[in-house]
């Protein structure tokens, strides 16, 4: 019953894809490159769409919102002006990628391909789901590029295993979008944050290399679990004594685990600083302090101004946001 449901609500979303409204646009300032704004009603800040494609090539473009695409069925590929190249995205992998990203879809001659897209307004993401989204490191850059740099051009480009729960969620926002009701936006965006929880989860064990340095591992597990991770809960992780951990960090990064532990949650911080609305003592929270005060103590100590002095001193130019503080030195010095 259940995959009945969901092939007809595919159906449904093929059949209302040239609803919406996939004009192109001029890019703003740019007039030679072409964009889609938001293609639905303004109101909706998630929407799922099936796209049925067979040997279609699309005009280079741009788009003014997050995308997820699922390949349900066949293969495309993707050119893309930043590298220069062309990717090829397989059945059962997802490909997503940043507003004002550019790129042109080409589905293969003679392949009946079928994309189901994710589609999330920018304020939406930022505001909503990106406050709940800082274990991964990388995803976390991927997300955040936008709000500095109108250019960013990055994608991600994975398989997703058919054990994974990533299908189930996509499956369901499938049938709910196709069958909307009055509360269909609410049910959407937990429904989301969980996909994009799995998605950073997913990603992140995709792109470490099995032959990957048990130091480095180290280093990204404490990254993405700066918030509660010990040195006990790292060597539980990780089937090795906690002093053989400690002394390897050392060897191989010259810092302690501490040291590590410290720099991540600076690294941080000044990510969530720079781009996000949060306040200083909800950043000290999903950082793993107890209170505000140890967080200050930290910041303080690390960049030599006080997380206040810092925002202030960016609002007033004295400190860029794409600029990292040199730890130690203060705002009177930039890297």
């Amino acid at each position: 019953m259940g995959h009945l449901m969901f092939a007809k609500s595919v159906e449904v979303l093929q059949e209302q894809f040239s609803a919406l409204d996939w004009t192109y646009h001029d890019y703003p300032g740019k007039e030679a490159e072409k964009m889609y704004k938001w293609p639905g009603d303004p109101s909706e800040e998630i929407i799922i769409c099936v796209h049925k494609s067979s040997g279609m090539q699309e005009l280079f473009h741009r788009h003014d919102f997050f995308f997820f695409n699922y390949t349900h069925k066949g293969r495309y590929d993707s050119l893309s002006q930043k590298y220069d190249n062309k990717i090829t995205i397989y059945e059962n992998e997802l490909y997503a990628g940043q507003p004002f990203a550019g790129h042109a879809l080409y589905a293969h001659d003679n392949t009946e391909t079928i994309i189901i897209g994710i589609l999330i307004q920018k304020k939406t993401l930022f505001h909503s789901f990106l406050p709940l989204l800082t274990a991964n490191f990388n995803l976390l850059h991927f997300l955040l590029d936008p709000t500095v740099n109108n250019f960013s051009d990055e994608f991600l480009h994975f398989k997703v295993e058919k054990t994974c729960d990533i299908l189930q969620l996509i499956e369901i926002m499938v049938n709910e979008y196709a069958n909307k009701q009055e509360d269909t936006q609410n049910i959407l965006k937990p429904l989301v944050l969980s996909f994009l929880t799995l998605v950073a989860r997913q990603y992140s064990h995709q792109s470490k290399s099995e032959h990957e340095k048990l130091s480095d591992r180290l280093v990204q597990y404490i990254s993405e679990h700066v918030d509660t991770v010990t040195l006990k809960e790292l060597s539980k992780h990780f089937p090795y004594h906690p002093n053989y951990l400690s002394n390897l960090l050392s060897q191989k990064t010259g810092k302690t685990f501490s040291q590590i532990k410290l720099e991540q949650r600076m690294n941080k911080s000044l990510i969530l600083l720079n781009n996000t609305t949060l306040s200083i003592n909800e950043i000290a929270l999903m950082l793993g302090y107890s209170n505000s005060s140890n967080f200050h103590k930290d910041f303080r100590e690390y960049y030599q101004l006080s997380p206040r002095e810092y925002v202030k001193n960016r609002l007033l130019g004295t400190i860029h946001s794409k600029k990292r503080l040199t730890p130690g030195l203060g705002s009177k010095q930039i890297s």
